[in-house]
């Protein structure tokens, strides 16, 4: 009943219109530098602790900057990235990111079996939705209900911020979604559910 009841509320809110980042690509390339000494720049970052950006909607990149800047999200490498950061330098940064491409993974094949069952059925013993209710049959998201793309992210990134929901380490998720899905998940089904994310296209 209440895995019904999650579905539901994640169909309700993908209608939901959402706000759009009205950046300019051109400048947030003149301005992403510094951003591409960790994220790469085009995005695709080579270090499995730093997150591809590249795909990722202007808007979720927006609010995570926003984040950053107030506290909501706590970080001790982008915090102080973000806080000088003015509104423009933040739309014009996270519509030049959403405007690249990613670069996709592989999922391990110990990851595959648990993994894909997760992403696509969740559990209905454990209470868990499916991760492609939000995030979509290929790990697109969707950015008018706010929920971020996933497909291609590394392992070691997706599974760190699963955690952090787990141990409500990082709490800026809207109506503490993710944070309820991750309290029910072990760590073998987050390090499952993150490895085959990570082959996802």
């Amino acid at each position: 009943m209440k895995l019904g009841v999650v579905t539901f509320a994640v169909i309700l809110a993908s209608s939901a219109p959402g706000a759009q980042a009205a950046g300019d690509p051109a400048a947030g390339k003149q301005k992403s530098a510094t951003c591409s000494a960790c994220h790469g720049p085009d995005g695709n970052s080579v270090n499995p602790v730093w997150p591809k950006i590249a795909g990722q909607h202007a808007e979720y990149a927006r609010k995570q900057l926003l984040d950053f800047q107030s506290g909501r999200r706590e970080n001790a490498q982008m915090t102080p990235m973000a806080t000088p950061l003015s509104a423009q330098d933040i739309d014009d940064l996270s519509t030049y990111f959403s405007t690249q491409v990613i670069k996709p993974g592989t999922t391990a094949p110990e990851h595959m079996d648990l993994g894909q069952r997760l992403y696509r059925a969740g559990s209905a013993r454990d209470g868990l939705p499916a991760c492609m209710a939000c995030h979509g049959p290929n790990g697109i998201g969707n950015p008018a209900a706010g929920y971020p793309a996933v497909q291609g992210q590394y392992a070691e990134y997706t599974a760190a911020q699963l955690k952090a929901f787990k141990a409500e380490q990082r709490a800026n998720d809207a109506n503490s979604i993710m944070r309820d899905i991750a309290a029910k998940m072990g760590i073998a089904e987050i390090e499952a559910v993150s490895g085959y994310i990570q082959g996802l296209r």
